[in-house]
This record gives structure tokens, sequence and C-alpha cells, in this order.
């Protein structure tokens, strides 16, 4: 797993192109939400759907700062949800793509504040942390509205050694963690694989 993961940093556009279909298909699954969704619980322990929303809208803008070699951690702060949740994913959606698509894009140092107290990592390392928060995060939100979100086998395929390249023990447990430790059903396969890796279960009751 760690040499499949080495060789999708080593990708460069195919890492790109996969992060846009993962976030071009969040897109597609937050277009089904209605304003009498947001309360609705999620797998993200303690979070409804507007607080996850919030939040995968900030991580678009702060990713895409991050590409700008911006560090301001305000960045990163979630802002209350606005009148059209949907156009406003979106257009946050839209422009991290847009920004991920600069040229040489993989070769700049992106800040990190939110991480460890703040990091500066590879281009390559932040979009792979991008690519699969946004194949989790489409998950979430179907489970949310009590649907299903469909992944191609070559995306899942790449997101695996992703998922299995972040850090297990104490980090998985911290408050604020992005992933719960993992949890049975690591055996499966495609997105139930890396669901079960990344803390969430697959069977989770609609």
């Amino acid at each position: 797993m760690i040499r499949a993961y080495e060789e999708l940093l080593a990708s460069g556009t195919e890492l790109l192109a996969l992060d846009a279909r993962a976030v071009r298909t969040s897109i597609d699954v937050v277009s089904w939400v209605t304003s009498g969704d947001l309360d609705a619980s999620t797998p993200c322990e303690g979070w409804a759907l507007r607080e996850l929303l919030e939040h995968m809208i900030v991580q678009h803008h702060g990713f895409a700062a991050a590409a700008r070699g911006e560090s301001d951690l305000g960045l990163w702060k979630p802002q209350p949800l606005g009148a059209d949740p949907v156009g406003e994913y979106r257009a946050a959606a839209e422009h991290v793509l847009a920004t991920f698509a600069e040229p040489g894009v993989l070769e700049r140092q992106f800040p990190l504040p939110e991480v460890r107290d703040g990091i500066v990592i590879p281009g390559t390392l932040a979009v792979s942390f991008h690519f699969i928060d946004y194949v989790v995060h489409s998950w979430d939100v179907a489970r949310a509205l009590g649907r299903t979100v469909e992944f191609d086998d070559d995306l899942l395929s790449a997101a695996l050694p992703v998922a299995e390249a972040v850090p297990r023990g104490a980090e998985r447990e911290r408050p604020g963690a992005s992933f719960a430790p993992e949890v049975p059903g690591a055996q499966a396969s495609g997105l139930d694989r890396i669901l079960a890796v990344l803390g969430r279960s697959p069977s989770r009751p609609e």
C-alpha cells in the first residue's frame, strides 16, 4: 500500500484528475440537499448536515488558499450557510478545482494551519488529503440523505492507499480528529473498505 500511495503522489495530473472527479461527485450529491435536510444527522459525530456542509465549503476555500501559499488560520474557520447552500457549495468546489488546475500547483508548498499547529507540505500530499476527504464526505452527505453514492473502481483503487496512509493510533482519538479509529469491515472491498479504514461504518443505518 505504501508503494501504491507513493506512485499516486508521483502521478501528477492523474492525482489532480482523481481529486476533480471526487469533488464533482460531491457537487452532484450536495445538489440533492434541500432546506429541510439541513438538520439531518450525519456519520460525522456531533454534526448535522449543515455543519458538515459548512466544513466542506471552508475546506475547499482553505485548500485553495494553501495552494496560493496563504497560511491564515481564519480562512479555515467555517461560516454559517447562506440562503443557497447548494449554490454556495458548488461555488466553493469550483473555486478549489480552478486553483488546483493552475500550472505548477503540485510543485508548490501548501501551508495547512489546521494540522499539528501548522505544517507545510508538498502540493502532491495536500491534494491527496483533499482527494480522500471528498470521497468520504460525498458518502457522508449521501448517507445523511438516506441515499447512496458511487465511484468508479479505478478511483476507489487509488483512494484506498491514501486511506491506508492516514496515521492510526492516538491521532484518531483526539477531539476534532479528521477520522475515527478503524472499524470492523476493513477486509471488505471498494468504498466499504475505505470507509471502514477511516472509521466510518459502511452499514450505518439510514
